[in-house]
């Protein structure tokens, strides 16, 4: 394990957390310290449930490690099932637990307790946050799953959806959003797991036709599992984005035995036309970076490609089950891969690829900010920013018009204030001017001329001319830095005491090739 000041994803608990949260009726015991209280606040605070999460701690202390702490533990287990009476409990160990070896899932059956209980294997110093949730979603179903049976035939075809779970970047707003889509195709949303489910909704996933992975981080091991046992199919395509919507549309109906007329297939974002308007023009090409979890990161690019046009030059993972698929994402893209979950690697990446937009978590939110690049959000980890109280979902044809508003609104603002200072001398422009519909008419402004910038170069200090720091004032601020560098490199290489407009432009020429 590392001391890090930021983490992308928590210990295999915090993954267990966010699914037993989400659903109803399951409590999780958890057999931990004190100090581990502390991912309460993740929900309270940064999702702002209106309740505490359905999870009861040992809360043993140092004293309690010279005596039984598995009596301690079967005491919370007690007390947790006659206080909340859930119809399934689920037990574990954080990762500070782990190490006294207490067999929580041995120790809660002793109880004989009259519901089903659920034991984990969390393999906390192994495994992470999103690990943990994909397991405790696969142990839920399996040990809550009914046998297989002849489920009767209905007039509509029925689906899961699986995946989303508390805590979860934009799942509420999704699920509501895919629900919508499939409702309108004709397709039964039989259960949504693990978010807003119950144990008894969970023992019916088998009697569903097919399942819709939304999120495979957390609902792959369990979609497969569903294969294996029931004979369901389970789709591949994230709808992130118009391509991938329409393909997830199109892979639905297929399982379906559908037929979507057009207005289906075709849906209603206005992500398309947009991103061919007059004023998107100018992104065309933009550089990007995309930083996240796997299905966000894989999804961001593909749209940002093929739906935008910008040019990706760099996507990666902290989700380190799903490397291969970001390497081959990586090599379509002709981009680098970067699999990691430190943030100070992927912050020395960003700053040496040099993008003119990020596309990450909040910890990219930062990086960018210190670097002076406009970021947009697309994955968790978040902060309490990125759960609005409005309706913003990343996936389906509504999600594609916030993902435009999202990734297109931080470049747009970049070029109003590069406007400004493009034209900052302008007599109607300049910083100190009063707007034209006043109709007042400024007194004329004094031009201050910035003092030459002395560098140090190899064949002694290099000056910018008065004409050069002007038309360096022309460049968008957020890649002005890049191009001052650029230049000065450049006079320094060929050993030019003075950098002209003529050297200025000669530097971005050599630069661009």
């Amino acid at each position: 394990m590392d001391l890090t000041l930021w983490t992308y994803e928590g210990p295999p608990h915090v993954g267990a957390m966010r699914v037993v949260t989400g659903m109803r009726g399951v409590h999780l015991v958890l057999h931990a310290p004190q100090g581990d209280t502390y991912a309460d606040l993740l929900f309270t605070m940064i999702e702002r449930r209106g309740e505490r999460p359905p999870v009861t701690y040992t809360t043993f202390a140092a004293r309690d490690l010279g005596s039984d702490t598995a009596e301690v533990f079967q005491a919370a287990v007690r007390e947790a099932y006659e206080r909340f009476r859930p119809e399934a409990i689920v037990v574990g160990a954080s990762c500070t637990a782990e190490l006294l070896q207490d067999d929580p899932g041995g120790l809660a059956r002793a109880l004989a307790l009259p519901v089903p209980v659920i034991p984990l294997e969390l393999s906390a110093y192994r495994r992470k946050e999103n690990w943990g949730a994909a397991e405790t979603f696969y142990r839920i179903a399996r040990a809550l799953g009914r046998p297989k049976r002849q489920r009767v035939a209905s007039a509509r075809p029925r689906c899961n959806l699986l995946g989303p779970t508390a805590l979860g970047f934009r799942h509420r707003d999704d699920v509501i959003e895919i629900a919508r889509l499939l409702e309108g195709l004709g397709v039964e949303i039989a259960t949504t797991a693990p978010l807003g489910a119950s144990a008894e909704d969970v023992s019916r996933l088998g009697e569903a036709d097919f399942n819709v992975v939304l999120y495979p981080e957390v609902a792959l091991p369990t979609a497969q599992w569903l294969e294996k046992a029931y004979g369901q199919p389970y789709t591949r395509t994230v709808p992130i984005g118009v391509g991938a919507t329409r393909a997830f549309v199109a892979e639905v109906a297929g399982l379906a035995g559908l037929e979507p007329d057009r207005a289906q297939r075709e849906g209603g974002s206005r992500l398309p036309w947009w991103s061919r308007s007059v004023d998107s023009t100018y992104l065309t090409g933009k550089r990007v970076f995309i930083f996240g979890d796997a299905t966000h990161a894989l999804a961001a690019a593909r749209a940002a490609r093929d739906e935008f046009g910008f040019k990706v030059v760099g996507i990666g993972t902290y989700s380190r089950e799903f490397a291969r698929e970001i390497r081959e994402a990586a090599a379509a893209l002709d981009a680098e891969a970067l699999i990691c979950d430190d943030y100070l690697e992927v912050e020395a990446k960003v700053a040496a690829l040099g993008p003119e937009l990020v596309l990450g978590t909040q910890m990219e939110r930062h990086v960018a900010k210190r670097l002076g690049i406009p970021c947009a959000v697309i994955s968790a980890p978040v902060h309490v920013q990125d759960f609005p109280a409005r309706y913003s979902p990343q996936m389906g044809f509504e999600g594609a018009n916030v993902l435009f508003d999202s990734w297109v609104h931080p470049l747009m603002m970049g070029l109003e204030e590069h406007l400004l200072t493009m034209f900052r001398d302008d007599p109607e422009f300049h910083d100190g001017a009063l707007p034209s519909h006043l109709g007042r008419k400024p007194e004329a402004p004094a031009v201050v001329v910035a003092e030459p910038l002395a560098v140090a170069g190899a064949s002694g200090p290099a000056s910018w001319t008065a004409d050069a720091e002007r038309e360096l004032k022309k460049i968008p601020f957020f890649v002005r830095g890049r191009a001052r560098s650029n230049t000065e490199t450049f006079a320094r290489q060929r050993g030019l005491a003075t950098i002209s407009v003529s050297t200025l432009y000669e530097a971005k020429a050599h630069f661009g090739r």
